[in-house]
């Protein structure tokens, strides 16, 4: 069995451990963490193909360092995360449940009441770092428009599988989903 998959993104060349989600299906690990010179070539980018935007929002984890240099990249500007988890200093929080292919079993995002309140009436750029049953970009959109905002658009690094079909958002490079043998998966 092949155990990586060699992707090109935003200039750049990696390796991806193939990991089984069960017996048949198997997806390459794209993780961003500790790898700034990757998390800054797909921020920079995505930046340069975003539409007008307000904020940024990205769910809690690895969403988080690409989401912050673009922030960077855009002047510094200010940007929300999804929490896993209410903290002890949310106001007040909106919450709605995600199954994610790459976690078991039901989580929640919660979004501060306060963070809701600035994002009230604004454009909202959706951000994360890989999608693929669109279940966390999903949750993202709830949030937002409960909070009163306009989704600005849809941006990812990777496409995983049937998500490179959506026509609603914009990714870097596409990254098929893999057989028992590590082979490709086309539809």
């Amino acid at each position: 069995m092949k155990n990586v998959y060699e992707l090109q993104v935003a200039g750049l060349r990696r390796e991806l451990p193939l990991c089984p989600l069960n017996d048949n299906l198997y997806i390459g690990a794209f993780v961003i963490f500790g790898d700034p010179e990757l998390t800054n070539a797909c921020a920079k980018e995505l930046l340069e193909n975003a539409p007008a935007y307000d904020y940024m929002i990205t769910a809690e984890s690895k969403g988080i360092p690409l989401v912050h240099e673009m922030a960077r990249l855009a002047g510094n500007q200010k940007y929300f995360v999804a929490r896993k988890r209410p903290k002890l200093y949310m106001t007040g929080v909106f919450e709605v449940t995600v199954h994610s292919i790459t976690t078991q079993g039901e989580q929640k995002l919660y979004l501060d009441a306060a963070d809701a309140a600035q994002m009230k009436g604004k454009r909202i750029l959706l951000v994360d770092d890989v999608i693929s049953t669109g279940e966390s970009l999903r949750a993202l959109e709830e949030l937002v428009t409960a909070a009163g905002a306009e989704i600005a658009g849809r941006m990812c690094i990777l496409a995983e599988g049937d998500a490179q079909k959506r026509q609603d958002m914009q990714y870097l490079a596409g990254l098929p989903l893999f057989d028992k043998n590590g082979d490709p998966i086309i539809e």
